[in-house]
């Protein structure tokens, strides 16, 4: 099983996503019709609070952190993502493995995508720009 304390030793961003990757394919049936004990779980207090302890966990002075790297901070929608797939069973029999901050860490939307379907290019490109002059007023050079 992946471990959130394997993941924090390891140095690059992107060497932490190949940890991650899992090689799914898009639309690939994950919970199906029983899609509802998905929600079920997601919208409890338990998730809700343990979801809290990670945010925190994963964080500095600049914000949530994307997999826990100090050098990528999250722009925006904070996705707490499982280390190790979930499944029906798990939800089901309340497995602690699924709310235990062991195996989750904070990621942006596209990090979490492109875990989920082994993709590299999906992967948030949040590169600063250097601001110049005027650069924000279109009419001037």
């Amino acid at each position: 099983m992946r471990t959130y304390s394997e993941l924090i030793e390891i140095p690059s961003f992107t060497e932490r996503f190949e940890y991650l990757k899992l090689d799914a394919s898009v639309g690939a049936v994950t919970f199906g019709f029983d899609r509802y004990l998905n929600q079920v779980f997601y919208n409890s207090s338990a998730w809700k609070a343990v979801r809290r302890k990670v945010i925190l966990r994963d964080s500095n002075e600049f914000g949530v952190l994307d997999l826990a790297h100090p050098d990528h901070p999250i722009f925006g929608q904070v996705v707490i993502h499982h280390l190790n797939p979930i499944a029906i069973k798990d939800i089901i029999d309340k497995k602690d493995h699924i709310l235990d901050p062991e195996f989750l860490v904070a990621t942006c939307k596209d990090t979490h995508n492109a875990i989920h379907y082994g993709d590299v290019n999906l992967l948030s490109q949040n590169v600063l720009v250097d601001r110049q002059p005027n650069d924000t007023c279109p009419w001037r050079n």
